[in-house]
């Protein structure tokens, strides 16, 4: 990928916020229209995921294993009883009314020292070890006690009755969870029955982010003529959030070429990747453009979809000699959302370590109000809601506005429905929906 021109090849241009140090770049940092496929090689193809750390089981939620985990212990370790009752031989109670002698009770966490015998039985709870020679249980409900040392079984008995058998959920030797698969909850509980306290996994990436914009307002002051507040961020800043990332916001940086220069260098050495919200369109004017394509191997991308048309990425090279991605949104809120939605997000999670799913799922749906667009050869991401129907198919209209500024009907929105090129879609079309949310 070619870096961007130097200073002195940039042609000096004055933008619209008359900012001398703003220049345009011309020739091959901007990009022909490119299919959101083709651009997607070029995000997603251009990043690898971290080379791999042990993390510790109880941090693994959501997290990809990179190595086979293989158990070295068995789960459970002992035969123990699956529910309260008495421990028997399933030959003493061959049929019901068999009356047994009881020898003691064995709780959680304790092991009987006699054995049981012929005619013998010990009264046991939930999850204590099986005493030796039992082997079965008869359920509290389906006994009499006739004594502190008697009982009588109301039903009788076969081998293996409410046991739990060693090994019967994980054996020493099992490979638990292969590389690549992802850890939810209950998987970090099978870690820890396993005794697997730290697992090779990938780091959690630390993500920084920032914007620049003499008209945003980060604070709660009151608006100027001119001003509006910042949402970019604090929106993206969830999104990175809820990807399973770290976030470093950087807030709004001052359009000074030398110091915005100096703010990314000096996180570039302490974070992962890099997220910018705006400053990304072809006719942009903008510091983040001047300096990123000096500094970084830059592609200004121009993509055949609406919203979020334009899309920046590019690596920067740090002083260690890692190389840190960068994904350039788009300012207007929607299409920055979708942006990070159809390219950064998918390169992050492949940065983390997946291999499947780097994209949200996608199902088909039934169109329940017209879908209107207008033939201009881009395909449309519309936001929309979808609910199931009787017919147990997903049900979708568009949540109001579509205007690539509107952000308030895209927060109603559970899903993209994917238009093609064209003059819409009818009431009971077909259209692929991708599913937003978590």
């Amino acid at each position: 990928m070619p870096r961007g021109p130097t200073t002195k090849e940039t042609d000096k241009r004055t933008c619209s916020r008359n900012h001398s140090i703003c220049r345009y770049f011309p020739g091959d940092t901007v990009s022909d229209v490119i299919s959101l496929s083709e651009a997607s090689e070029i995000v997603i193809g251009g990043c690898s995921s971290l080379a791999p750390i042990k993390v510790d089981c109880r941090l693994m939620s959501g997290r990809v294993v990179a190595q086979d985990v293989v158990a070295t212990e068995f789960v459970p370790p002992f035969a123990n009883t699956a529910v309260d009752g008495f421990a028997v031989r399933a030959q003493d109670v061959d049929k019901p009314g068999v009356e047994l002698e009881v020898l003691g009770v064995i709780g959680a966490g304790h092991v009987a020292e006699y054995q049981i015998g012929a005619g013998q039985s010990a009264r046991i709870m939930t999850g204590a070890p099986m005493p030796r020679g039992a082997d079965a249980v008869v359920m509290i409900e389906d006994a009499t006690v006739l004594s502190a040392s008697r009982v009588r079984c109301n039903k009788a008995a076969k081998i293996g009755d409410a046991v739990r058998e060693i090994g019967e959920d994980v054996r020493a030797g099992d490979v638990v969870f292969r590389a690549g698969e992802v850890i939810n909850s209950a998987g970090i509980g099978v870690l820890a029955g396993i005794n697997a306290r730290e697992v090779s996994s990938y780091p959690k990436l630390r993500v920084a982010m920032l914007s620049t914009g003499d008209e945003l307002v980060i604070d709660g002051s009151t608006l100027r003529p001119g001003q509006i507040r910042e949402s970019n961020l604090t929106m993206l800043a969830a999104m990175i959030e809820a990807t399973g990332c770290e976030v470093i916001n950087l807030g709004i940086i001052d359009d000074d070429e030398t110091k915005l220069e100096a703010v990314l260098r000096d996180v570039a050495a302490r974070c992962d990747a890099i997220v910018t919200s705006g400053g990304v369109g072809q006719g942009d004017f903008d510091v983040v453009k001047i300096v990123l394509s000096r500094i970084a191997e830059m592609k200004w991308m121009q993509m055949a979809i609406k919203p979020a048309k334009p899309f920046a990425f590019g690596k920067l090279k740090t002083g260690d000699q890692r190389v840190v991605p960068i994904f350039g949104l788009p300012g207007n809120p929607v299409s920055s959302m979708i942006s990070f939605e159809l390219l950064a997000r998918p390169a992050l999670r492949k940065m983390m370590g997946h291999t499947v799913d780097l994209r949200r799922p996608t199902v088909r749906a039934i169109v329940d109000a017209p879908m209107k667009r207008k033939q201009d050869g881009k395909i449309h991401f519309m936001r929309v809601f979808g609910k199931f129907g009787e017919d147990g198919r997903l049900h979708v209209r568009d949540t109001g506005p579509q205007g690539s500024h509107q952000l308030a009907a895209t927060a109603q929105a559970n899903g993209l429905a994917i238009v093609p090129d064209g003059q819409g879609l009818g009431v009971g079309a077909e259209v692929e929906v991708m599913l937003l949310g978590q």
